[in-house]
């Protein structure tokens, strides 16, 4: 690419570019690189806004040579009612020597997959093989938990809650993997499940302590802010192990870790990161009645990663896509 041209992908050409191998892979290079220290990567920042809307900043690097990243994106739930995604995102990766721009994607996209692909990371590092799988919610993150679940731990079975019926139904006809039962109540949902996914942004818990089994894994992606809470605090009191994307972060940003730590329930040095786990796995171990919970607040090392391979990838295709002098 020349020096002063800018390459620009749509959420289309991120889609075509970062398939499932390739997210999976960039998010265990992102964790890997937090655990190793190798990433740089400063504190999110966090900027309320109305109606329960909020707006981040993240940048990072993979590597103190490595292009910075960074994201600027929304979380709006308010925008189910007007036909809009409730995630909007943008994301430019800056050249490690020039400092140019090299390239600016569509973020919206980038989160979806690289979230779900961490999730399912996670899943595979943490829950091992999944009998009954239960998804809450049943927007753009849902849909991808399912996606990247079914590329890693495909499950026996898989159930579906979520408070709009309508989308839930929608969700279940073109999931994929085996067929997705739509249940009536989210208890109903997690009955039993040995995986649980709570992919919502509620500000109230969706999951409850007694409803979950002894055994289950709960990976939690919507609890991405102090004020969300995705699970109740019975239940966090009830897991063995909590591990989290990044300590720093979750102990700032995730509703029930914050309220937790807050209390005094949760020592904070308790909090194990996925990455410590990746790079030394025998720091991990759950017996089998464990419950298990990881909590995905979302960090930039995770886009940085992420823009990687997608830039990589697009450096490797035959035509040389959309490019701007800026």
């Amino acid at each position: 690419m020349a020096g002063d041209e800018t390459l620009l992908l749509t959420a289309a050409e991120v889609r075509q570019l970062f398939d499932a191998r390739r997210a999976l892979e960039s998010q265990r290079a992102a964790f890997t690189a937090l655990a190793t220290g190798r990433a740089v990567l400063p504190a999110r920042l966090l900027l309320p806004g109305q109606a329960e809307s909020a707006a981040f900043c993240y940048a990072a690097r993979l590597a103190p040579d490595a292009p910075a990243v960074s994201k600027f994106d929304s979380v709006n739930p308010g925008n189910a009612e007007r036909g809009l995604a409730a995630v909007s995102a943008v994301i430019t990766v800056l050249d490690p020597e020039t400092g140019r721009p090299q390239a600016i994607m569509d973020g919206t996209e980038v989160t979806t997959l690289r979230t779900a692909a961490a999730s399912a990371l996670a899943a595979q590092t943490l829950a091992g093989r999944v009998s009954v799988l239960a998804v809450i919610g049943s927007g753009v993150q849902a849909a991808a938990h399912l996606a990247a679940l079914a590329e890693v731990l495909p499950a026996d079975e898989v159930r579906l809650f979520s408070r709009n019926a309508v989308t839930a139904a929608r969700l279940a006809e073109r999931a994929p993997g085996p067929p997705v039962r739509v249940c009536a109540s989210a208890d109903e949902a997690v009955a039993g499940a040995d995986l649980i996914v709570t992919a919502t942004t509620s500000a109230e818990p969706v999951l409850q302590a007694d409803w979950v089994a002894e055994g289950a894994t709960v990976l939690s992606v919507g609890s991405f802010a102090p004020d969300r809470h995705e699970l109740d605090q019975q239940l966090l009191r009830r897991c063995a192990r909590i591990v989290v994307d990044d300590r720093a972060t979750a102990l700032e940003h995730a509703g029930p870790i914050v309220t937790a730590v807050a209390s005094g329930e949760l020592d904070p040095d308790s909090v194990l990161e996925l990455g410590t786990i990746l790079t030394d796995p025998d720091r991990w171990q759950r017996d089998p009645a464990d419950i298990v919970h990881y909590n995905s607040v979302g960090v930039g090392i995770q886009d940085a990663a992420a823009a990687a391979a997608i830039t990589e990838a697009a450096a490797d295709r035959p035509e040389p896509g959309t490019r701007i002098a800026l």
